[in-house]
């Protein structure tokens, strides 16, 4: 880290188990992206409700090529938040699936759909409610009426279309026609 860490506490006294926990964990952070600019930690105490018991507010700020990740686990009726340790580990785990998420996005692994191909029709027979289509690689495929979304009656010969390919029993079949 091209920055020491950072731990603030407020409105509690400093501990230094609960700074050894989250160095621990900062050095984890930097294990999975070495090129951490700076992370900040503050741990508060914001209200001493004598019925509520005490619930810790974590923020977490990293500065990392190109961008900020902030993490704010605030008190609510989430007990679990009364620990120190579980609202630190809390944090700090939403804080590691968000420097994951950023290395995806910087390695450029975010999930794609593929597109869905593309054809032409090529014959229609009303008579016997189907036709085909022809993919871009020149296989023709046959289609049912019924796998038409804006209803066979739209298509004429040449209509671009959107298909989903499916094993028929005699072969390819086209389901799920959509205009282009």
């Amino acid at each position: 880290m091209q920055t020491p860490l950072q731990i603030v506490f407020r409105g509690m006294e400093t501990s230094r188990a609960v700074k050894d926990n989250i160095e621990e964990r900062v050095e984890k952070l930097e294990k999975i992206f070495d090129r951490i600019i700076s992370c900040r930690v503050v741990v508060e105490l914001p209200h001493r409700h004598q019925s509520k018991g005490k619930l810790f507010n974590i923020t977490i700020d990293l500065s990392v090529p190109g961008d900020v990740i902030v993490v704010n686990r605030a008190p609510s009726e989430h007990h679990a938040l009364e620990d120190i340790y579980v609202a630190i580990k809390d944090a700090f785990n939403t804080a590691r699936r968000q420097l994951e998420d950023y290395i995806r996005r910087r390695r450029k692994e975010v999930k794609t759909h593929e597109e869905t191909p593309k054809a032409h029709v090529v014959k229609l027979l009303p008579e016997q409610d189907c036709g085909f289509i022809e993919t871009r690689e020149g296989r023709e495929i046959y289609f049912h009426r019924n796998s038409v979304v804006d209803g066979y009656e739209s298509l004429t010969v040449g209509s671009e279309v959107r298909y989903v390919e499916k094993k028929g029993d005699e072969g390819p079949q086209a389901s799920t026609i959509a205009l282009i």
